[in-house]
């Protein structure tokens, strides 16, 4: 009996539609059923008062401090200082992090000459440099940038440096096998292969940033989200210091979220290889 063939190999499968919508409802069902019952625990504890609320608080607490925040002018001051603290850093290391990890990654000698000071930087917490950090740079905004900075560099550089050494050396035998140049290999071959590993170090760097927003404020600072939450701590306001985390933590997730669908537009540009 003759097999039909289908000559529409490329073409997704209708079939596995169905499976995907119902994964991503599922996801967001459990989820959010989990979230929500973590929240109204959380409120039933708060209100109980088997527990000091000067330790837990409650999240209808945390939202009435948040309301309050938000009417308050110093606070949208401190919102702008971390969110200018976290943008410079973080747009500083993936303008250098990238580029220079792609040339490390292409140029063995590059990497012999750099790979010292990448591996001690990677190995030191880069906590124990904000002394020298504040004494050279002040307690101003500067300052937090470099933490920032130091946070997120490695993580992009060390990813990218390892997306180039992972490109498919098979493939760069076949482009060279037909004469390719070195551009055209690296543009059609190289680049796109680094391009998982570098959302990969975007995000870790991402997280890395916000941690050093958060501890560059907490140690010398005058304004900012993370002084704020020092603030709150030392008075204890715990409602405070909760609406603080929960700006980190959303901004974070905000963060990896345009990341994601970043990444997937990137995917759809790299070729598919079957």
């Amino acid at each position: 009996m003759a097999v039909p063939i289908n000559f529409d190999q490329d073409a997704p499968d209708e079939r596995t539609r169905p499976a995907e919508t119902g994964s991503a409802y599922e996801r967001f069902v459990i989820g959010g059923s989990t979230l929500l019952a973590v929240l109204l625990l959380w409120e039933a504890f708060g209100r109980s008062g088997l527990i000091d609320p000067l330790f837990i608080s409650s999240p209808t607490r945390v939202a009435q401090a948040g309301f309050g925040l938000l009417q308050d002018s110093d606070f949208w001051n401190d919102l702008r200082v971390s969110g200018l603290e976290f943008l410079f850093g973080y747009g500083l290391a993936v303008a250098i992090a990238i580029p220079l990890g792609l040339a490390i990654g292409l140029s063995r000698r590059l990497q012999y000459m750099l790979s010292p000071f990448v591996d001690t930087l990677n190995a030191v917490p880069r906590v124990t440099l904000l002394p020298l950090i504040v004494i050279w740079a002040g307690i101003g905004i500067w300052s937090k940038v470099v933490v920032v900075f130091l946070g997120a560099v490695i993580p992009i550089l060390i990813n990218t440096q390892s997306g180039v050494k992972a490109s498919e050396a098979r493939f760069i035998r076949v482009a060279r096998s037909f004469s390719a140049s070195r551009l055209k290999i690296f543009s059609s071959i190289v680049l796109p292969g680094t391009v998982p590993f570098v959302f990969t170090g975007l995000k870790y760097g991402a997280g890395r940033a916000l941690l050093g927003v958060v501890v560059g404020e907490l140690y010398a600072s005058t304004a900012g989200i993370g002084h704020m939450i020092a603030a709150a701590g030392n008075t204890f306001q715990t409602d405070l210091v909760f609406f603080g985390v929960l700006i980190f933590m959303v901004t974070g997730l905000i963060v990896v979220a345009l990341l994601d669908r970043l990444e997937r537009r990137f995917e759809r540009w790299r070729p598919d290889v079957h």
